[in-house]
C-alpha cells in the first residue's frame, strides 16, 4: 500500500456485487453497522437485487458500474470466473476492496488484481473467512511452534461453488490458516484427488512439509455424508485440538508431577470459545482497515500465497 490517507469522515459508503448465497449475508451486515452506509447491492439477476435493496432501503442494479463513482469501499461476491473484469473499474477508481477468495481463476491474473490494488493504495482484503473464526483467532494467538498439523474439512454435496474445484473451493482455507500458523517457507508437496460429483476434484487430500520440519496434512471433501471441520496441531509442548463448528478448544499439555512421580502428568484444559459468526468478524476488520487504511489481517499478498499453494496442490493432483 502506499502512504496512509486520511479516515473517511462521516459513514462509510458500501456496496454489494453479487447478492447470491453469500453476498445477501454481506449486505445485512453491512446494513446493520452504525457507521457504515449500504449504498446499494448489484447482481445480474435484477428480481435478487431488487429483493435485497428492499430489505435494506438501498440502490438496486445489475450493472456494477452504477455503484462505481457511489462507493468508497466494496464486497465483491460474484463467482470467480467474473472477478477481474468486475473488480478492476473499481481497483482503478481507487475504491477499498473485500474479495471473496480465490482473488481469481488463475494466478498470473490474481497478482495483476493484486498489482492494481497496490498502485492505487486501496485497501484490499481477501475474504478467508476461516481466518475470522473465534477458535481459529485464539489458535493464532496460543500457539508458536506447530511441528504437525492436521486438519478435515468435510461437508456434504451443496450445488454451489462448482465452477471450481475443492482444493479451490474448500481446502484454500486451510491452507491459509496451516500457512499462518507454521510461517516457514514449503520444502516439498504431496497430493492426491477424485472428482465423485461434479467434472472437478471433490476430495482431496495433501501433504505439506516446510523447511523448519512442520508438517501439514490437509484434507477437504465436499461430498462426504456428515460435516467435519477439525483442526489437530502438535507442538514440543502442547497438543491442540479444534472443533470449528461447536468452538471448543482442547488443549493438553505435560506438568511436573507434583507428587514427585517420574513421569510428567498429562493435563488436559476444554475452552469453550465465545462464539461470534465470522462474517460479521470479518466484514468488521475490513470497514476498520479502511477507515484507518491499515494493513488487513488477510491482504492481497496472503491470499496470493495461499491460492499459489493451492495450485501446487492441483498440480500435485494432476500429476
Amino acid at each position: 500500500m502506499t502512504d496512509p490517507q486520511p479516515a473517511p469522515a462521516g459513514r462509510l459508503r458500501v456496496g454489494v456485487i453479487g447478492v447470491g448465497y453469500l453476498g445477501r449475508f454481506h449486505a445485512r451486515i453491512y446494513a446493520s453497522m452504525p457507521d457504515v452506509e449500504l449504498v446499494g447491492v448489484a447482481d445480474v439477476d435484477g428480481a435478487r437485487a431488487r429483493s435485497v435493496a428492499e430489505q435494506h432501503g438501498c440502490l438496486a442494479c445489475t450493472d456494477p458500474q452504477e455503484l462505481l463513482e457511489r462507493v468508497e469501499a466494496v464486497s465483491i461476491v460474484v463467482p470467480t470466473v467474473y472477478h477481474a473484469a468486475v473488480a478492476r473499474p473499481f481497483l482503478e477508481r481507487g475504491v477499498h476492496m473485500l474479495m471473496e477468495k480465490p482473488i481469481a481463476p488463475t494466478l498470473g491474473e490474481s497478482e495483476e488484481l493484486v498489482e492494481l490494488a497496490e498502485s492505487k493504495g486501496v485497501v484490499f482484503q481477501v475474504g478467508h473467512l476461516e481466518r475470522f473464526n473465534a477458535g481459529i483467532m485464539e489458535l493464532a494467538r496460543r500457539v508458536t511452534n506447530p511441528r504437525f498439523l492436521e486438519v478435515h474439512r468435510l461437508g456434504t454435496f451443496v450445488e454451489r461453488a462448482i465452477d471450481v474445484d475443492v482444493v479451490t473451493d474448500l481446502m484454500i482455507h486451510d491452507i491459509d490458516i496451516v500457512l499462518s500458523l507454521v510461517k516457514s517457507n514449503i520444502r516439498s508437496i504431496a497430493a492426491d484427488g477424485i472428482p465423485v460429483i461434479t467434472e472437478h476434484v471433490d476430495i482431496a487430500n495433501a501433504r505439506i512439509e516446510f523447511e523448519n520440519g512442520a508438517v501439514a496434512n490437509v484434507t477437504a471433501s465436499r461430498v462426504s455424508n456428515k460435516k467435519l471441520r477439525r483442526i489437530r496441531i502438535f507442538g514440543n509442548e502442547h497438543y491442540y485440538g479444534l472443533d470449528y463448528i461447536d468452538q471448543k478448544l482442547e488443549v493438553v499439555r505435560a506438568v511436573p508431577d507434583e507428587a514427585g512421580g517420574k513421569w510428567p502428568k498429562i493435563v488436559t484444559e476444554v475452552l469453550a470459545i465465545e462464539p461470534r459468526p465470522p462474517l460479521d468478524t470479518e466484514l468488521a476488520y475490513f470497514v476498520d482497515a479502511v477507515r484507518h487504511r491499515s494493513r488487513p489481517l488477510v491482504d492481497g499478498r496472503v491470499g496470493l500465497e495461499a491460492l499459489r499453494v493451492a495450485m501446487l496442490v492441483k498440480e500435485k493432483i494432476q500429476s
